[in-house]
């Protein structure tokens, strides 16, 4: 009887746990890297509304089976409901996940995301607007969407342009990594500590009185060093300000290429290949949604960039999704031929279509609901 339960345990790509007081909510496709899908987004929405609503629940533990928290929503799964159907599908999920996040980033009771490997796209949608954001040195954070013909969404307008300097910018624009040291120091982390004492930080939050979980939370941090060849030193940043703060694509490329002449330092020479190897629509979108972010709410951005997303799935202006994934996730031939083939082909025109409406009775704005937020239950990251 117990291995049946064991079974049907496993079976389930989300599992919830936990007793009166308290609620665990465990991503559980570690041999997909805890991607997300339709399922997985709707079971979480549902019961992390629940939880909210139950006066018995007093804090909640988001956390992963296996080497990631979340690689990201699960494109693959993703691009066959559209190839099958339509892009509407695709739209909603991504209505779905969208108002997932911002559920977790106004959650009204302590929200405690585990972060214990990789956590990247929206993975990353799913905590880094949340007061809480632990992080282990098996941490590794990376906004990758670009190469994939995408942008950085969930959220990640608001969450990168609030990052010293441009940081944001060269991390969305890049798919640069970072470690959770890194992630601590730039903001995206609110706390660090070993993977070895999650288990301990666990039970004691489970045994403590309520008034306290930020003291236990805190009696558990440590102050990691950064490593010396950390992309996170002043003199690195000070070169990432100088570039990333330009007005286009174009003028990014040109500073880093003139930085290499004179600096040739490995961090700069992968700056370059990795934007030249993406998508150069989804370069010329992401710089444009990092910017307006700047000026906008969580709420603002993320219904800019559902906008951005559907625009993305019916191909306004280009194809450039489909043929990333066929190249990363389908046929695998690392080789993308993206439309326009060159950067200057990308009109400010093509960017401006994707950021308006659609023109289809279908359609409609992202709808999401008001939800009656302190300004000190969202903690924003710290600068």
């Amino acid at each position: 009887m117990a291995s049946t339960c064991n079974f049907k345990r496993e079976l389930n790509k989300v599992l919830f746990e936990g007793d009166s007081f308290y609620r665990e909510v465990i991503l559980n496709r570690p041999t997909k890297l805890n991607s997300l899908d339709y399922e997985v987004i709707s079971d979480m929405l549902k019961n992390f509304r629940d939880f909210e609503s139950d006066s018995k629940v007093k804090f909640v533990i988001l956390k992963a089976n296996g080497r990631a928290f979340s690689a990201g929503g699960d494109v693959v799964s993703i691009v066959g409901s559209m190839m099958t159907g339509h892009w509407c599908f695709g739209a909603r999920f991504y209505k779905k996940q969208f108002n997932l996040d911002y559920l977790l980033a106004t959650y009204k009771k302590p929200l405690l995301p585990l972060i214990d490997g990789i956590v990247m796209g929206g993975g990353a949608g799913l905590c880094m607007n949340g007061k809480f954001r632990i992080v282990t040195e098996k941490a590794v954070f990376a906004m990758p969407e670009a190469s994939i013909g995408l942008f950085p969404d969930v959220g990640a307008s608001h969450f990168l342009s609030r990052l010293p300097g441009h940081f944001g910018e060269f991390l969305g624009l890049t798919g640069g990594r970072l470690n959770g040291a890194e992630m601590l120091a730039c903001g995206l982390a609110t706390h660090f500590l070993f993977s070895k004492d999650l288990p301990l930080l666990e039970n004691t939050l489970k045994t403590s009185d309520m008034a306290t979980i930020c003291q236990v939370v805190n009696k558990f941090t440590q102050k990691p060093n950064l490593k010396q060849d950390t992309i996170y030193q002043t003199q690195r940043l000070e070169t990432i300000n100088k570039c990333f703060s330009k007005d286009t694509i174009e003028e990014i490329l040109l500073a880093l290429e003139n930085e290499a002449k004179n600096n040739p330092e490995i961090w700069i020479t992968e700056a370059i290949n990795s934007m030249k190897a993406a998508s150069h629509t989804s370069l010329k979108i992401t710089l444009r949604s990092i910017k307006e972010g700047r000026l906008q709410n969580l709420k603002q951005c993320l219904v800019r960039e559902y906008t951005i997303c559907c625009n993305v799935l019916r191909a306004t202006v280009s194809y450039d999704f489909y043929e990333g994934s066929r190249a990363l996730l389908f046929d695998k031939d690392k080789k993308p031929k993206w439309e326009p083939s060159k950067l200057e082909l990308v009109s400010k025109e093509m960017v401006n279509r994707c950021f308006n409406g659609i023109d289809d009775d279908d359609w409609k704005c992202l709808q999401i609901p008001d939800r009656s937020v302190s300004s000190g239950d969202v903690l924003k990251p710290k600068l």
